[in-house]
């Protein structure tokens, strides 16, 4: 199985799931991340600020971000080979990257809004004929 490891921008938590406004693309990849490390895949992301010295041990991504900035990050690297920069990887392209599928996880049925009869007989919401 083919190994993907995701190095992000220096973010405040390894997630960035974080704060008032978390941004839909890093809920994406992490919950695409738990969902193919539950089904066996090596999945990696490693955020500057929370795992600095991986940028220094992968000579890759040191030799990347010394040419081109911390500001192309994410970089994906699949199996040790720098394969997307600039953006996060869509599922399509990680399914393919990893030659396999990823079944997307179907909506849940929303449940269904309890309907409530009022007793009401006043205007006020008082019952049995005793208004308020």
């Amino acid at each position: 199985m083919k190994k993907i490891s995701i190095y992000e921008p220096a973010m405040c938590c390894p997630t960035g799931l974080c704060g008032v406004s978390i941004d839909p693309e890093l809920l994406r990849i992490s919950t695409l991340q738990n969902t193919l490390k539950k089904n066996g895949v090596d999945f990696q992301r490693f955020n500057l600020s929370n795992a600095p010295q991986e940028f220094i041990n992968n000579k890759e991504v040191n030799k990347f971000i010394n040419e081109n900035g911390v500001e192309k990050l994410p970089l994906t690297i699949i199996d040790e080979e720098i394969v997307i920069t600039g953006r996060y990887p869509t599922d399509e392209e990680i399914s393919k990257l990893l030659d396999i599928t990823i079944e997307q996880p179907k909506p849940a049925d929303q449940p269904k809004r309890a309907k409530i009869k009022s007793k009401r007989t006043g205007g006020c919401g008082c019952s049995g004929g005793n208004c308020c």
